[in-house]
């Protein structure tokens, strides 16, 4: 994993990708940009005694304050980690699913364990990049435009959290801006 990895936000016109308005690192600063669209941006702090490549259950254990009080907040019912590692066979095609935009009739909740990957929020006439990293906890609201960007040789870990326990289902707009955005790149 990156060591020197941290979290970025930048906020795009959405018909000017070529240069950001806005571009941060800090981490009040990201929350309360994302908490003025109604996304949650959370730094929770990293689990010392996990050990790299733990299972679903420890890395659920790991977590399990920080994820009881999501699910009492939010009625999340599913609770489960998905993992990519690095130079999977698989990679091209597991980032080529996320990368048109779309929406979810339910939040997309998830907290990077290891790794990273960027969520691309499209509101309000704007594109907000959000680079999330170990220790960072995103909630895009469903119904929300956005795509998502693991990179082109990506490896993470991180917990999702789902209101229903079909999970992750996509709902594609058919536009093709993410396209025209910078990508997520090694």
């Amino acid at each position: 994993m990156t060591a020197t990895a941290t979290s970025t936000l930048r906020v795009y016109a959405d018909t000017a990708p070529e240069r950001p308005i806005l571009e941060t690192g800090d981490g009040d600063r990201i929350a309360a940009e994302l908490a003025s669209i109604g996304v949650r941006f959370e730094r929770w702090p990293v689990a010392s005694t996990l050990a790299p490549g733990a299972d679903q259950d420890a890395v659920i254990a790991a977590y399990r304050p920080q994820i009881d009080r999501l699910v009492e907040e939010n009625g999340y019912q599913t609770v489960d980690v998905v993992r990519l590692e690095r130079g999977a066979a698989n990679a091209a095609e597991a980032r080529a699913k996320f990368l048109d935009e779309h929406r979810h009739s339910d939040d997309e909740v998830r907290f990077f364990v290891e790794g990273r990957g960027a969520f691309y929020l499209h509101l309000n006439e704007r594109v907000y990049q959000v680079v999330c990293v170990r220790g960072d906890l995103i909630s895009v609201p469903a119904g929300t435009k956005h795509w998502f960007d693991m990179g082109p040789d990506p490896e993470f870990t991180a917990i999702r959290l789902f209101l229903t326990p079909d999970g992750w289902v996509g709902l594609f707009t058919g536009e093709t801006i993410a396209s025209t955005f910078p990508k997520l790149e090694n």
